[in-house]
């Protein structure tokens, strides 16, 4: 089962929640549902987690720190699911977001071309912030759904699953 594999993953709650960028949540990152690994926690935290890897903002983890305390999910699982667009993925990822959202809003992507400039990002972007926006909305909110779905799905199947082998097990002794 994962969730043997989770826990020795886990950084120790205490250590989380003397974080100097976490301090601002005080005694909500106290509640004791917020560092358990059930099925429902997991799922809800893949989902929050998701979904905030896709907010193109600063400081993610804070955000999905504060969507897990809202949500009663598993910090350290929403937290670091935001690393899922880190300075590597972040380029191509977002790119698809602009894509998708030019192709849903039905605007043509052609004449996009970023440059990694102050000036670009300053007048270049204009044109292209909502299409970008609204693919990561959309992405964003598919990945958490999907997750949430498919972790409810896989936990129920791997219980389902141990439990038969011990009622097997149990009939042939």
């Amino acid at each position: 089962m994962p969730k043997k594999l989770l826990k020795k993953l886990m950084p120790d709650h205490k250590k989380i929640r003397e974080h100097k960028c976490l301090k601002c949540f005080g005694k909500l990152l106290h509640n004791p549902a917020l560092w358990h690994l059930n099925r429902h926690s997991v799922a809800k935290a893949f989902a929050v987690g998701l979904f905030f890897a896709w907010v193109p903002l600063p400081f993610q983890m804070v955000l999905a720190v504060g969507g897990a305390i809202l949500f009663h999910a598993n910090i350290p699982i929403a937290a670091t699911l935001v690393w899922i667009t880190n300075p590597f993925t972040i380029p191509p990822f977002f790119y698809g977001a602009y894509l998708l959202g030019s192709m849903v809003v039905g605007k043509s992507e052609s004449g996009f071309e970023p440059e990694l400039s102050v000036e670009w990002l300053l007048h270049g972007m204009s044109a292209a912030w909502q299409p970008f926006l609204l693919g990561c909305f959309i992405i964003g909110t598919c990945s958490a759904l999907l997750s949430y779905l498919m972790i409810q799905f896989v936990w129920r199947l791997m219980v389902l699953r141990k439990w038969r082998k011990r009622h097997v097990l149990s009939k042939h002794a």
